[in-house]
C-alpha cells in the first residue's frame, strides 16, 4: 500500500471508531488530534511506500501515549472495516500478509 492508501485505512478507522465506539457525530477533538499525529507520522515514514502495516514493522514510531491510543481504535474498528470498507480492508490484509512474507528485507 502506498502511504496515502494508508492514510485512508487510518482515516477511516478512526472515523469509524469515534462514530461507532464513541458515539459522535464528527470527530471528537481527541480523535482529530490523533488524526493528524498519524498522517504526520506517515508522512515522515522512512519507508516511504515500501512502509509494512503497522503491526509488522520494526520501528514503532508513534510516542507511548498515541501508541497506545492508536491500538485501541485498531482494536475496535479493525474487525468492522470489513463490513463498513471491505475493499480497504482486504487490501490492508493483503499488505500485511505480503509484508510478512518479505520481512527479512527490511
Amino acid at each position: 500500500m502506498t502511504i496515502e492508501q494508508e492514510k485512508r485505512v487510518v482515516e477511516r478507522m478512526i472515523r469509524l471508531y469515534c462514530r461507532k465506539y464513541e458515539k459522535n457525530q464528527t470527530l471528537c477533538s481527541a480523535c482529530k488530534a490523533l488524526l493528524d499525529y498519524a498522517h504526520l507520522r506517515l508522512s515522515r515514514c522512512k519507508y516511504g511506500d515500501a512502509k509494512p502495516t503497522c503491526r509488522l514493522c520494526p520501528i514503532h514510531c508513534y510516542r507511548p501515549d498515541r501508541r497506545k491510543q492508536m491500538q485501541q481504535v485498531m482494536r475496535y474498528a479493525g474487525p468492522r472495516m470489513l463490513m463498513y470498507y471491505p475493499k480497504d480492508a482486504l487490501m490492508h490484509l493483503w499488505s500485511e500478509l505480503m509484508n510478512g512474507r518479505n520481512r527479512c528485507s527490511y
